[in-house]
């Protein structure tokens, strides 16, 4: 897995064959759904739904409002798992509130079939995620502004992109490093990584678009000491940008406290943290 932004790994991954079964069968990822969950599903009543093909053959799963107009667009970068039922229901809530919202799949070279999501085996969820170094993702984010800025009915200029876990860490490296984009909102993505390649800690003086980083404090793959040295860049930075930009820790909350399908989910974080990114994209895209 790169270095850059490796999966975080926490103790919420719960399997049983008939969980296994169940997951499958809704679409949800395995190897994360607890058998007793009780996932929001979000409507397609009044949006656009479907698959759709980006530049270079990049696959991406996009709702939004139906009809003519113009919306403002929101890039949704899956966990490890890639782009399965909940990533697809979190676009959809995106779009019954105004926007366009767009999952690629950043895997799909290594798994043209999108099977991570019915893996049992986290050997081998890593060895496909792992071949989604940094370059391919920023790429693969600059195809989708590309592209959305070429759609009739994505609004010019106006797109942010959110993430979870390891698509939390492509947020904020894509905020710091690909033109285009307006806001981001990072959901417990991690914030070290490697000395001898950039990770979000060390891009906060090259962060081009604000980002608001959602966090849980029970989450062992990401120290609260982390969290906190990310606050105190953000506020130290000689950046406007990142003076603009903040992280919030949810201290009974623990990691993917907003995957409703989790048994980690936390309802109390997950409303007042979606809360916080509406409001951050209404005010900046």
């Amino acid at each position: 897995m790169s270095e850059t932004t490796p999966a975080t790994l926490p103790d919420d991954f719960v399997l049983t064959r008939r969980g296994a079964a169940a997951a499958i069968a809704a679409g949800y990822a395995v190897l994360a759904t607890a058998v007793d969950a009780e996932p929001i599903i979000t409507p397609d009543t009044g949006l656009t739904t479907g698959m759709v093909t980006m530049g270079g053959g990049l696959p991406g799963y996009v709702a939004r409002p139906e009809g003519d107009g113009s919306h403002p667009a929101v890039i949704v970068v899956s966990e490890i798992f890639g782009v399965h039922e909940w990533i697809k229901d979190v676009c959809r809530r995106l779009a019954q509130a105004g926007y366009v919202a767009v999952a690629p799949n950043f895997f799909y070279r290594a798994d043209p079939e999108n099977a991570l999501p019915t893996l049992t085996e986290m050997t081998e969820v890593r060895k496909i995620v792992a071949t989604a170094e940094l370059d391919q993702q920023m790429a693969d984010v600059k195809t989708t502004v590309d592209w959305l800025a070429a759609q009739p009915f994505a609004a010019s200029g106006r797109t942010g992109i959110t993430g979870f876990c390891w698509g939390g860490a492509v947020v904020w490296m894509a905020a710091a490093m690909v033109p285009g984009l307006k806001a981001g909102v990072a959901w417990y993505g991690r914030l070290t990584g490697s000395d001898d390649r950039p990770y979000p800690l060390t891009s906060v003086e090259t962060l081009k678009a604000p980002v608001v980083g959602l966090y849980g404090g029970l989450d062992r793959g990401i120290p609260t000491s982390d969290v906190e040295k990310m606050g105190a860049a953000l506020a130290s930075a000689a950046n406007p940008v990142a003076k603009a930009s903040a992280v919030n820790l949810y201290g009974e909350a623990n990691h993917g406290f907003l995957a409703d399908y989790r048994p980690s989910y936390n309802e109390a974080a997950a409303k007042d943290a979606w809360d916080r990114m509406m409001a951050h994209f209404k005010a900046n895209i």
